[in-house]
This record gives C-alpha cells, structure tokens and sequence, in this order.
C-alpha cells in the first residue's frame, strides 16, 4: 500500500511544482484591444524590441483597458506610452510625467503629443507627483531606482509612493518595475549599478496604503547575477527585472 502510495503522492507533489513554476511564467493572457495597440502602425519603429520588453504581456498586466486615464512616470522614448495611448483611446487619457531633473533626457518625450494627440507631457518636481484628474493607473518602469540618487534630489521614494497613492481612483493600480538588486541589498545598489532591491519596493509601496496584488514573471532573468551596472553590455537590455502591481483600496 504504501510502496503504491509514495509513487502517486510524488508524482502530484511534481506536477504541482510544474504547474506553480508554469503559472508564474506563462505571460499574462492579452486582450483583443491590447493586441490591436501592439499592432497599430504608430508603433512600427517599436517593433524590434516587444520580444524583449514584453509590451504586450506587461499592458495586459497592467489592466489597461479603452476609457483609462493613465499616469506614466517618465515615459523615456515612449515605448510604453504609445501602447496605453492606444489601448485608451480617445476617450482615455495618457499623462507622461517628467520629473524635472530627467528634463534634460526628455526630447522624445517631448514629441510623443504630435502624433498621439491624447498623451499630454507634464514636467514636475520629482518630490511632487500630481495628475491634473484621478487616474486608474500609474505606470513607472526602470525608474523607481532613481528616486533616491543624488540627481534626483535625492527624494525619499515615500513622497513618490504617497504621490501615486493620492493621484490614483479608489481601486487604481501602481505598477513599479525595475531592475532587480541582490536580495537584501535595500537601497544600496541605486546609485551604482542603477538596480534596487524587490523588497524594499514593496515595504516602502505598501507603507503609503496600497494593497500588493500580484507580479509578472516576464522581464525576470535568471542568469542575471545582480552584480553588474545594468548599463553593462553583458546584461544591458536583458536584466532580472520584477514587475510588481499595487492597488489603492476602494475605502
């Protein structure tokens, strides 16, 4: 009985373990209007890189859908902007937020209004984060490093969390993804190797009141060793990133 037993307990006690290590990395089920986003031909120049940023996967993630107003915490080149300006619509709205010390990387962000006529560029204090109306989302990827370095200020990643939290609807998501430090690093590696470590994001997030809900898999990189700038052309552009969601309680 027990020689039967073992065999059977063994084989569910792996195939539980496939199917847990499957569910975190399958990617995140698209909907038809993201999918339509990726595909709109504003993004043509974007293209090359979806296999490695995962934009579909990461807007799917995010629960972006048509009629969202979104704030995007320094949209950079914009890669991410033109997907949410798409998904949106027009009768949605796409903030992109400049803090005004990234002024100076700013000129593509600049542009992305000329042909996405429902984005609109704000440049603002780093250490004051506001949207002009609530949003459903605010977005920040490969940024949430930066709040603590000398350039920017520094400012204390507190008044950003508490920024979001206030610029958000009730029920509103905070998505923070970055470039992964070495498990109990804190703050430690922001200034030198532009990473940051997962838990800490998620100590300082859930201090100013929001609820962590999940994360996705897809931009994690097991064979990033954590130890390298992320501007390192051995891992530049293929960094262990964590892509984590937040939520404002609806009370």
């Amino acid at each position: 009985m027990k020689k039967t037993l073992l065999p059977l307990l063994s084989g569910l006690a792996l195939a539980t373990t496939v199917c847990i290590a499957a569910a975190k990395t399958a990617p995140d089920r698209v909907p038809a209007y993201v999918k339509a986003a990726i595909a709109d031909p504003v993004r043509a120049a974007d293209t090359k890189d979806d296999a490695r940023r995962h934009g579909a996967e990461i807007a799917a993630f995010t629960g972006v859908k048509p009629g969202d107003r979104v704030l995007e915490i320094a949209p950079g080149g914009g890669y991410f902007t033109r997907i949410f300006s798409k998904v949106v619509g027009d009768k949605g709205h796409v903030y992109a937020v400049v803090p005004e010390p990234m002024r100076k990387y700013a000129d593509a962000t600049v542009k992305l209004p000329d042909t996405l006529k429902n984005v609109e560029v704000l440049f603002q204090p780093a250490d004051a984060l506001a949207a002009p109306q609530p949003v459903d989302i605010v977005f920040t990827s490969q940024n949430y490093h930066d709040y603590p370095d000398k350039f920017m200020g520094p400012t204390d990643p507190a008044l950003l969390d508490n920024a979001a939290f206030a610029a958000l609807k009730p029920g509103g998501v905070f998505i923070v993804i970055d470039h992964a430090a070495a498990a109990g690093s804190g703050l430690g590696a922001t200034e030198t190797l532009h990473r940051i470590d997962p838990a800490i994001v998620k100590q300082q997030v859930e201090a100013a009141g929001f609820k962590f809900i999940g994360e996705s898999a897809v931009l994690r990189n097991p064979a990033d060793t954590h130890t390298l700038i992320v501007f390192d052309k051995s891992i530049r552009g293929h960094t262990d990133q964590f892509a984590y969601k937040f939520r404002k309680p609806m009370k």
